[in-house]
């Protein structure tokens, strides 16, 4: 950005403001002063008092934010009727203004004043806006005092250029001290973190929201409105961190306790460079103000800063600058391309160094060439309205040539309709007025409309500026409140900054906590989690370093809510608890408080309590005792016919041992060598194929309580069940042998139902007992089996069967039966023994008829 006043400072003026090499200079230069020294030495707050104890006065400062700030400071002291404010892109002038504050580019110099300063004057070597500092070094004077206030580096020059200046020094009022390396998450509160990218800012704030509640965000791009409601949220201690740019360090002056770098280096424009040690102090300076003392280091990955620096920092001490920037003010407007030509005239002294090309300068390059603005850009009169025109400051970012087309499009319509027509004025605003996006668009968004509201405060330019100012206020504030709104939401945890900081002071104030009707957990007010059953499950949002501290505050809520809980546990009916067959969780009031685990036998597995760090012994085993009870009662009630079995067979001792070992395989168990009798069957217990079961627990309720039961003793996780009302499924898609303890029995390539095995081997082996018998191929649909599996499981249940070859092609007739072979009697026949009519004759009539009987279908 460069100055839009250059034009008011022709030969004739600097001879008469007192320029270091006008005729009259030394005594222009009698009342000529500058107050030099480190960071917190109270010097604005000097020079403010020396100016508002004169009758008239200006003051430029380097930032649009600190003069508005200054400004507001003025105005509570002398009122905004005699207070002005003039920077780019605001301007507040009541009629009866005395003194000014400003920004150095839009100071105006030839306002007769008795009173001038100049803040920061050390950025006279800045590459970029250096030369507006040194022409106002070298130009702007007051009538009664002039002063300017910066750093110590900046006294050679002062007294080689301006040889009739008064220089004061003054000390620092507080020390400051390195501390070498933080941890983000370890930095203490009262912190400024700076950074020298946007995206480097933005992960450091969120890392900070995560860790320590939050932080306030000041950018240099920034609205004085967004910026200073974001130095609200820090300075009312609503946030005790924050995240900036190196814009901190021009005379921000705030609540800040300790500076952390997270970088050693900058891009300046042109490259990117280390932080010279005055850079450093100027951003570490804003740590400590007053008399109390400050600390700054490094913080992530920014490496250490060099010992040689950080002793200069802390004594002060740095090395003098060489050179000031500088620019021609005489400018040359006969022509656009002699007003090029005299911009870059050599320096007229020792100690000053030509400008580097800036933007109002290569602006003015590129529009030159463009046909159209040649033509327009005739006379003194059209060149110096160029010139203007090119120092409208590019504040997008956005490229050379797009910032030179649009300062094209405004002085070829300043050209040929004198004012910029309100209708296009109107459709540039409307592209801004929105508050939708994101932190990067409304920052973009609010960087366009600055360009507006600088255009807008050029009274020559538009018709009715006091219009277009309030129109373009309107929206800037628009645009900063929403940035405000999401830089707050994006980085700024107002529950746990809070909670922090009432932690920080825990000793001395305990926490106030309550478990309120529906489960959350409050502490001082803020909810930090739930309770669910006996656990705390805390808020996941809250900052991993500070989640003990606050669970030990919440705990305290917990001294008479877990008694009222197990209370209620305990004298909660049997109904009150879901028990999840699938994966052994208990549950009460939708909330899981315990699993089964494996117990003394199945039909007592353990009860684990979940949470039970805030419960005590007694209270542990108060709740164990009472799920203990209800799970067995379910038991009793899933596997009624199991204990009715055990009640039956008590009189009958060798039915009560297979009972006993029934029991123990939760409804099945081998046959071994014990007959089981009658008592059994009456009992409702059945054999087959070598297995004792009870039917009546293979329906789907029961089956899920023996799986469970079984799953548990294992300590595995449940496996699934086939389908509820499935007779066979395949064998590959149920591997889990628990299956075959619930009675799915392994026959080839499927799992048959126990109950489903012992009906076909009967049947079959009724109808096989004395003759080979023919089957069709469909001939048990109720297996659910695929007809070429047919054979392999009857091969499984001990049955063969003989598949004949199809009938050929030229052949009709019904396909062929399978042959089920005759089971061969194990009891050889005696030789005098008649044949049965029972037993197999092949010349009988009724032997074919038999074979074209199907089996019988179980219904």
């Amino acid at each position: 950005m460069t100055g839009s006043h250059a034009r008011t400072t022709a030969p004739r003026v600097i001879a008469d403001a007192g320029s270091a090499y006008a005729p009259n200079s030394r005594d222009a230069d009698a009342h000529l002063h500058a107050v030099l020294g480190p960071t917190n030495t109270g010097k604005t707050h000097y020079a403010i008092e020396r100016m508002l104890a004169h009758p008239s006065g200006i003051i430029g400062f380097p930032l649009r934010l600190l003069a508005r700030e200054n400004y507001e400071r003025m105005v509570a002291q002398k009122g905004a009727g005699r207070v002005g404010l003039i920077t780019g892109e605001e301007k507040i002038i009541p009629p009866d203004a005395k003194w000014f504050s400003c920004t150095v580019e839009a100071m105006p110099v030839d306002r007769n004043v008795a009173f001038l300063a100049v803040d920061e004057i050390q950025l006279c070597a800045d590459p970029e806006r250096g030369h507006i500092f040194t022409s106002r070094l070298l130009h702007a004077r007051g009538r009664e005092e002039t002063l300017f206030l910066g750093a110590e580096t900046i006294a050679p020059l002062l007294r080689r250029l301006l040889p009739g200046i008064t220089i004061d020094t003054r000390p620092r009022l507080s020390a400051l001290t390195a501390t070498g390396a933080i941890r983000l998450e370890k930095l203490p509160p009262r912190s400024a973190i700076v950074a020298f990218s946007a995206a480097e800012l933005y992960a450091i704030a969120e890392l900070i929201r995560t860790r320590r509640g939050g932080c306030a965000v000041v950018m240099g791009q920034m609205s004085p409105r967004t910026r200073n409601a974001q130095v609200a949220l820090y300075q009312d201690r609503e946030v005790d961190y924050l995240v900036a740019t190196d814009a901190i360090g021009m005379g921000l002056n705030m609540d800040i306790a300790h500076v952390a770098f997270a970088g050693l280096s900058k891009f300046d424009g042109m490259r990117r460079r280390s932080l010279t040690a005055a850079e450093v102090a100027q951003i570490a300076g804003r740590a400590g103000r007053g008399t109390r003392d400050g600390t700054f280091g490094t913080t992530g990955r920014c490496p250490p800063i060099p010992e040689a620096i950080i002793e200069a920092v802390e004594t002060h001490q740095f090395d003098p600058l060489e050179c000031l920037i500088w620019r021609n003010d005489a400018l040359d407007f006969t022509s656009p391309r002699a007003l090029l030509a005299s911009l870059s005239l050599p320096p007229p002294l020792r100690g000053l160094r030509a400008s580097e090309p800036t933007s109002d300068a290569l602006t003015l390059a590129a529009l030159v060439e463009e046909p159209q603005v040649r033509t327009f850009a005739v006379g003194r009169t059209r060149t110096r309205q160029l010139w203007d025109v090119c120092q409208i400051p590019d504040f997008r970012k956005i490229g050379e040539r797009s910032h030179a087309q649009l300062c094209a499009r405004v002085f070829t319509l300043l050209v040929e309709q004198r004012r910029l027509p309100a209708t296009w004025l109107e459709e540039q605003l409307r592209h801004f007025d929105r508050a939708d996006g994101d932190v990067d668009t409304l920052m973009q968004r609010l960087a366009g409309i600055r360009i507006w509201s600088y255009i807008a405060n050029r009274d020559n330019w538009v018709t009715n500026a006091p219009l277009w100012q309030e129109r373009t206020r309107a929206v800037e504030d628009k645009v900063s409140d929403a940035l405000h709104e999401r830089l707050t939401a994006r980085f700024v945890d107002r529950r746990s900054a809070h909670l922090i900081r009432l932690l920080e002071n825990e000793d001395s104030a305990p926490l106030l906590s309550a478990v309120q009707h529906n489960g959350d957990v409050i502490v001082e007010g803020h909810s930090i989690g739930r309770m669910q059953g006996f656990t705390l499950h805390m808020d996941p949002t809250l900052p991993q370093s500070d989640r003990t501290t606050l669970a030990r505050a919440a705990r305290r809520a917990m001294r008479t809510e877990i008694p009222f809980r197990v209370s209620a546990c305990c004298d909660a009916p049997d109904t009150a608890f879901r028990f999840d067959t699938g994966t052994g969780d208990i549950s009460w009031k939708d909330a899981i408080i315990a699993r089964l685990r494996p117990g003394r036998d199945i039909l007592h597995p353990a009860i684990e309590i979940r949470g039970d760090d805030l419960l005590d012994t007694r209270q542990r085993e108060r709740v164990k005792a009472r799920l203990s009870s209800a799970f067995q009662h379910l038991v009793k009630r899933e596997l009624a016919p199991l204990f009715r079995a055990e009640a039956g067979a008590v009189a009958d001792c060798s039915a009560r041992g297979l009972i006993h070992q029934l029991m123990e395989g939760a409804g099945q168990t081998p046959q071994g060598t014990m007959s089981p009798g009658r008592l059994l069957a009456r009992l409702g217990v059945r054999i087959a194929l070598g297995q004792l079961y009870l039917p009546s627990l293979l329906k789907p309720g029961p089956a899920k309580m023996r799986l469970l039961l079984l799953a548990v003793a294992q300590d595995i996780p449940p496996p699934v069940l086939p389908h509820p009302g499935a007779v066979s499924v395949p064998a590959g898609s149920f591997p889990s042998p628990l299956l075959f303890h619930l009675g799915w029995i392994p026959c080839g390539p499927v799992l048959l139902r126990i109950d489903m095995a012992d009906r076909l081997s009967t049947e079959l082996t009724i109808r096989a007992r004395h003759t080979d018998t023919a089957l069709r191929a469909d001939f048990a649909p109720w297996l659910g089996v695929r007809t070429k599996d047919i054979p392999a499981v009857l091969k499984a249940l001990g049955f063969r069967v003989t598949i004949p070859p199809p009938l050929p092609s030229e052949v009709y007739g019904p396909s062929p039966a399978w042959m089920l072979t005759r089971i061969r009697s194990r009891k050889p026949r005696r030789k005098d023994a008649t044949i049965s009519v029972r037993e197999y004759c092949p010349d009988s009539p009724f032997a074919a008829l038999a074979t074209l009987i199907p089996i019988n279908q179980p219904q």
